[in-house]
């Protein structure tokens, strides 16, 4: 679910509810956060891109630096990325007035 060779690093910004991710060529792709997704202790962030031609969804974990600074790390465990993207699209489903759609980008 994520590709394009973008890792996020602490220079991506967040910026309310935009990141801004850099790839290895220095191209930037600006991402909405769709929802966050808790499991135990560890918060996730689901990414839908702004640019309507690309339909991959990223999926990140939200690691709190201190109490004003946040930062999103790549995620190792396809099971739970696989996991997360599933309760992602049930919530987006039983949403009607949204007009967001995942879909298996695999």
């Amino acid at each position: 679910m994520t590709d394009k060779n973008m890792i996020p690093e602490s220079g991506d910004e967040l910026i309310d509810d935009v990141v801004v991710m850099t790839d290895d060529e220095g191209n930037e792709y600006l991402y909405d956060i769709a929802c966050r997704i808790t499991r135990g202790e560890d918060e996730y962030v689901v990414l839908v891109p702004q640019d309507e031609e690309d339909d991959e969804v990223v999926i990140l974990k939200s690691v709190l630096v201190d109490e004003e600074t946040e930062e999103l790390v790549d995620v190792e465990d396809e099971a739970l990325l696989v996991s997360i993207f599933e309760e992602a699209k049930a919530l987006f489903a039983d949403d009607e007035d949204d007009d967001a759609e995942f879909t298996d980008a695999e």
